[in-house]
């Protein structure tokens, strides 16, 4: 039995349909993990302040933790302190860091989700518990506004479903615990 010409475009979208439901992996691509971190200690003056010297070091150190994720991509808000705990990690890996606008966090969510391989999310200690939730993930208590260590890691299980595990960044200097 042959089909019609004009049926072929009908079948190739059936097609397609049944493989995205049957083998989800394919049909959309999603990271294999998502790091999210909020910025070092920063300045305590000035509209956008830069990291301190110890939010300089605690950059280098998740640098340091996440050079052999396999990152591929590296997101941050606009802001001088994002920018610049996300820079020692991007230098090392050779990525340009990706500006995202902390006011729309579903449209960075929507964005990452097209992406494969790992990703790194610089961010802020009021948005960092909604972009964890926005990735399906539980964000644990808020991050208090001293906390510059905490480093979420979302995984997906076999069955599809989001693993939140709260990490810490190195302590932020030499001499810390």
């Amino acid at each position: 039995m042959r089909l019609p010409l004009s049926q072929a475009p009908r079948l190739l979208r059936n097609i397609f349909i049944a493989l995205a439901v049957l083998v989800p992996g394919t049909a959309l691509a999603e990271p294999s993990a998502i790091y999210l971190v909020r910025h070092g200690e920063k300045a305590s003056i000035g509209k956008d302040p830069a990291l301190t010297p110890q939010g300089q070091l605690r950059a280098q150190n998740i640098a340091g933790i996440l050079q052999r994720t396999g990152i591929q991509a590296i997101f941050s808000t606009p802001t001088a302190r994002t920018l610049q705990t996300a820079q020692p990690l991007a230098r090392q890996l050779g990525l340009q860091v990706e500006q995202y606008d902390p006011a729309r966090p579903k449209a960075l969510v929507d964005k990452v989700k097209t992406l494969r391989g790992p990703v790194l999310v610089v961010g802020h200690s009021n948005t960092l518990p909604e972009l964890v939730r926005l990735f399906g993930g539980e964000p644990g208590p808020d991050i208090a506004d001293d906390e510059y260590d905490r480093l979420y890691q979302l995984t997906l299980d076999a069955g599809g479903a989001v693993r939140t595990v709260i990490l810490t960044s190195l302590p932020a200097s030499a001499s810390a615990p």
